[in-house]
């Protein structure tokens, strides 16, 4: 069985008629009848009735048209795909992030442009939340979101791409310098200095306070982790940093939690169904090698 034999076929079903249907695909009728025959000789029915002026779907015919039409429908998806793939001249990627994170994103995103001129790239900041929902429903193809180390959220593939302690950290001069580890239950005491409840920080700390039914007083909210420990070497409060902000600040104590102990990943997600163009599989397939 061949492609031409199936357009030829779907072509007379279509027209009604041989030369008009020769007239469309551009090649004698006898050659248009020639292929019919044989596909009609192969399947081992007739798929058309011939008897009268007007050329009619046999019963066999009828059930065939629907697959020839969905294999030649097959074929051009495939064709577009591979053409897409081979100079990626048009299409659009949107990718996501939450907002503290050390991974060159410009840099990935000028990389790609560079040999992807003609590939539109958005860019959207949010919560993890929000960026997890856009990949599910579409709005964006990738982003690089915040998780519990062992989370996988329904719906979407990660690639962990850091995964750390989240550390209480204080001012020099704090009343706390001093401690080796914090319990959680000591953390109500204290006004806490945390990022807005959505992110993935926040939320391992929600879901560790409700965890022990400890009610957290949150005592300041930004939107970065260093504008956190910038509030606390200023002796505001206590603030919930990943390991890596809070350790490497001189002017901050960095204190562990324990009981329970906090952990949290930074990931890069996309829909367990894969991107729907080509051009947002390309691009994801070098974030994941890039980051």
């Amino acid at each position: 069985m061949e492609l031409r034999q199936l357009e030829y076929f779907v072509t007379v079903a279509e027209e009604g008629n041989f030369t008009r249907a020769a007239k469309r695909v551009h090649v004698a009728q006898p050659g248009v009848s020639a292929q019919v025959r044989r596909l009609e000789r192969e399947l081992g029915h007739e798929l058309l009735d011939r008897s009268g002026r007007t050329v009619r779907l046999t019963e066999v015919g009828a059930a065939v048209l629907p697959y020839a039409r969905a294999a030649l429908a097959a074929v051009a998806g495939a064709r577009l795909v591979a053409d897409e793939f081979r100079g990626l001249v048009r299409g659009r990627v949107a990718f996501g992030m939450v907002t503290s994170h050390n991974f060159d994103v410009p840099g990935l995103l000028a990389s790609f442009h560079e040999d992807h001129p003609g590939v539109e790239i958005t860019l959207v900041e949010a919560r993890s939340v929000e960026l997890a929902a856009g990949i599910r429903d579409g709005r964006l193809d990738a982003a690089i979101i915040s998780l519990a180390t062992d989370e996988r959220p329904p719906g979407l593939d990660v690639l962990v791409l850091t995964d750390q302690a989240i550390t209480a950290a204080v001012g020099l001069d704090d009343q706390w310098a001093g401690r080796a580890e914090v319990p959680l239950a000591d953390l109500r005491e204290r006004p806490l200095i945390s990022l807005p409840a959505g992110t993935g920080l926040r939320a391992r700390l929600d879901e560790a306070c409700a965890a022990r039914g400890i009610t957290a007083r949150i005592g300041f909210e930004a939107g970065h982790p260093m504008v956190l420990a910038d509030l606390a070497a200023r002796g505001l409060g206590v603030a919930i940093l990943p390991d890596s902000v809070a350790t490497a600040r001189p002017d901050l104590h960095p204190i562990p939690i324990t009981d329970p102990p906090m952990r949290g990943c930074l990931a890069l997600a996309w829909r367990a169904a894969g991107p729907a163009s080509p051009a947002a599989r390309v691009f994801l397939n070098r974030a994941r090698a890039a980051l």
